[in-house]
């Protein structure tokens, strides 16, 4: 190498200043560092982050589907099928496809607007606005807008048609789906229940049980491109579902239609105002043949109200709206959908004293043939208690006091039966608990703790005898009839139940009720004694007289008692309920909100009536129990409100329930006869026939001639007794006609006199023992009194107890 010289003396080369050095080295250190790092990210996304970020590309190709598993079927007792699913359809559009095939239209020059097409073409199918359509299809960036879920069959056609005829098959797609479908709609609805949008159990069985008839859902994943097209069959995953299992109920469609019935008459005609609910059990499993609150509701359509409700909430003065409407429109709902037989606490009144009875004559402290004496009063701890005959009874047993219904008796046992003791029995009937219903919102009422009942002697003595005929204590129904039931079967309270058992795809019994009893509380023989008393009561002169059934032993116990411990609300009537506001307690409507202090809601002067009652009497197997809450029409005990309808409910499914009648020689003589259609027969012949049936007959024309006409027309049922047909042999003979007398108010045998006086036949509905007593009046008739009727009509006469045996 050259060196560089000057003056004989070496010039030194050109070289960085240290810190451009440092700087230069530092640099690099950095740009290798973030190159390792780099090189470290990459390596992570290829091989930690490789699934995460391959799921993310998945995304934005892919759409999945969920493939919803079929939710199990419900069934009553016998296979009929109570809750099933029907295929519908989800209508959707793809509006990223309909934006690309709109800009390629527009490049040729089309002068197409497909989105106006699709929008025109689908609204009117699907009985949407265009407006609606339209603006589904402005959302480009989306492959999926939904128009309409729950499509039936028959528009998922015509979708169909019109895709086919303009060829939109990448715009307009339908999606099979499962839906909850209830083939007797109404029947049973607070039972059941009903599921979401997205088949979730909400109420009844279908929450209690979701888990089993749920299922799981699969699933169904496509690829599609950037304009939203299906990619290649390759990138199809399919997961199947699995179906629900199916689940078989204790209820029985037959009964529960007969209670329905039986439920909507009584509250009708007594024009209640807080609804009304039932229960049929058998006394000795627990299991339940039907379970009704009334009204029902559309398990098709739950989020309509029913037609009281509705009404109530137009006329409560409410600006449609406001967020108030909506909040009482809401409140109505939750109200119409809560099972009132499981979830609203009543005062059983005096269907309690089958309960305090059991407890007297399992302890001994009284015998059924014990003396008592009714002055219409009994004081307890200086305040006079009163009986709800305030002229008194007077000199009666034990036995007539429980069929009597007499508040003094049961004061004066239960009193001695002690505070303890009582309570204890409280507690072994079931009463401090849930019953164990399988059934979500059960709820727990009232009932006076054991201190209450013991500790201090004046309230305590207070507290005990009210308790004793069944006010100041609070039960739901479900409690009431399974106490009573325990009654029934020999004294063995057991778990009430809808379940039978579970099956799952395959027929197998998965799951399946186990009888439950969970102890025993009295003995059998107090059972038998308490049940002979109850059904004298019936057959007898007792309060109950009205659930008589002709050829059955019915046991049955009415009830009718005072909500006076609730408060009303000033604009829609219902129960008020106590709030702390600001520190200051106010009256808050349960219902529409209205809020107030105590003097702006008025203490309710309603009641409720009931009647429990279970048959055969000396071998019992169903319990029937029936209460109408606020009944405003007619007389208001729970004898007339509620034991006429529980007495129409045994009737009809004793016999289909495979419940021999046994009818005694008195009952023989009052059975009805359906008379035979007679036209065209020789009158002799007919007549001949009509007397071997014990009916009188009368033959108006040529007695050797054929019938033309007759009254009653054939298959007419009516009494045997005093029965009279009329035949007529020639159609030339006009109808003798008679005026039809007023019987209203009439006792049975004068009613009976006064129309056959008048040529008419007369079928008896309601109580068939109105020879047992006195107090049997008609209460209505068939044709209106003043109105014209054929001799030999059959006139329907409506027969009510009226006696106040039960009021407390």
């Amino acid at each position: 190498m050259e060196e560089n010289k000057q003056d004989g003396r070496e010039i030194p080369g050109e070289t960085l200043h240290p810190k451009v050095m440092r700087r230069a080295r530092l640099l690099l250190v950095i740009a290798f560092s973030l190159l390792g790092l780099l090189l470290v990210r990459i390596l992570l996304y290829q091989t930690v982050g490789y699934g995460k970020y391959q799921q993310k590309v998945i995304d934005q190709m892919t759409t999945e589907s969920s493939v919803i598993a079929d939710r199990g079927n419900i069934y009553d007792a016998n296979g009929i099928l109570l809750a099933t699913n029907v295929t519908t359809y989800r209508v959707f559009i793809a509006p990223s496809a309909i934006a690309s095939a709109q800009s390629e239209m527009n490049r040729q020059g089309e002068g197409i607007q497909l989105d106006s097409m699709i929008s025109e073409q689908l609204a009117d199918i699907l009985s949407l606005s265009e407006q609606f359509v339209l603006e589904q299809t402005t959302y480009t960036k989306k492959l999926d807008r939904t128009l309409k879920n729950k499509v039936n069959e028959d528009t998922a056609d015509r979708v169909r048609a019109v895709v086919d005829e303009y060829g939109w098959h990448q715009f307009v797609h339908l999606q099979a789906t499962s839906t909850r479908y209830y083939p007797y709609s109404t029947l049973a609805s607070h039972a059941l229940g009903f599921t979401g949008s997205d088949g979730t159990g909400l109420y009844g069985l279908e929450y209690y049980y979701n888990e089993q008839l749920s299922g799981t859902n699969g699933r169904y994943i496509i690829a599609r491109d950037a304009q939203g097209n299906e990619m290649p069959y390759g990138y199809e995953e399919f997961i199947a579902a699995q179906d629900g299992a199916d689940i078989y109920t204790t209820l029985d469609v037959y009964v529960q239609s007969a209670l329905e019935e039986q439920l909507k008459t009584a509250y009708t005609e007594s024009n209640g105002q807080n609804r009304a609910a039932g229960v049929v059990m058998d006394v000795n499993t627990g299991g339940i043949l039907a379970m009704a609150t009334y009204p029902s509701f559309d398990l098709n359509d739950p989020w309509e109200l029913d037609l009281q409700s509705a009404r109530l909430l137009e006329s409560c003065g409410i600006d449609p709206q406001s967020e108030e409407y909506s909040s009482m429109r809401q409140s109505l709902l939750l109200k119409m959908w809560s099972n009132k037989a499981i979830t609203d606490p009543y005062v059983p009144g005096s269907t309690f004293k089958v309960i305090t009875a059991a407890m007297a004559l399992e302890e001994a402290v009284v015998e059924v043939d014990d003396s008592f004496s009714c002055p219409g009063y009994r004081v307890v701890a200086d305040r006079k208690i009163h009986c709800h005959k305030t002229k008194g009874h007077g000199a009666l047993t034990f036995t007539e006091g429980i069929q009597q219904s007499c508040n003094p008796v049961l004061m004066a046992v239960g009193l001695e039966l002690g505070g303890a003791t009582f309570s204890d029995y409280l507690s072994a009937f079931g009463y401090r608990e849930k019953t164990g219903v399988d059934l979500p919102g059960e709820g727990l009422g009232r009932i006076f703790t054991k201190q209450e009942l013991t500790e201090k002697e004046y309230a305590a003595e207070l507290n005990l005898a009210i308790s004793a005929f069944g006010q100041n204590i609070k039960v739901n129904l479900m409690q009431q009839i399974t106490a009573v039931s325990a009654v029934a079967n020999g004294g063995y309270l057991v778990t009430p139940h809808l379940l039978s058992r579970v099956v799952d795809a395959n027929g197998n019994v998965i799951k399946s009720f186990e009888q439950s009893v969970r102890r025993q509380v009295v003995s059998t023989t107090t059972c038998q004694t308490v049940s002979e008393i109850l059904e004298e009561g019936v057959s007898g002169d007792g309060g109950a007289k009205n659930a008589y059934v002709m050829g059955y032993r019915v046991a049955a116990k009415t009830g009718t008692s005072e909500k006076n411990d609730e408060f009303e609300c000033p604009r829609c009537d219902n129960v008020a309920l106590v709030k702390s506001i600001n520190g200051e307690n106010k009256f808050v409507c349960s219902v529409c909100g209205y809020t107030g202090d105590n003097a702006a809601f008025k203490k309710s002067e309603d009641y409720v009536c009931s009647t429990v009652a279970y048959a055969p009497a000396d071998d019992p197997r169903y319990a029937v129990i029936i209460i109408v809450d606020e009944p405003s029409a007619g007389v208001l005990y729970g004898s007339t409100v509620a034991a006429p309808y529980v007495g129409a409910v045994m009737e009809t499914i004793l016999p289909y329930l495979g419940v021999e009648a046994k009818y005694s020689e008195a009952e023989l003589d009052k059975m009805t006869v359906t008379v035979p259609k007679c036209t065209a027969w020789s009158a002799s012949y007919a007549t001949q026939r009509l007397e071997a049936l014990g009916l009188a007959v009368e033959v108006i024309g040529d007695p050797s001639g054929i019938v033309s006409r007759q009254y009653p027309e054939g298959n007419t049922v009516m009494e045997k007794k005093s029965g009279k047909v009329v035949l007529y042999t020639s159609r030339d003979i006009e109808p003798q006609t008679q005026t039809v007398p007023n019987v209203v108010g009439m006792t049975a045998a004068a009613a009976n006199q006064t129309l056959i006086n008048h040529g008419f036949n007369i079928r008896i509905l309601g109580t068939k023992n109105y020879l047992s007593g006195t107090g049997a009046v008609v209460v209505a008739q068939s044709v209106a009194a003043g109105e014209y009727a054929p001799k030999g009509s059959v006139i329907e006469i409506t027969f009510r107890y009226l006696d106040e045996a039960d009021v407390e």
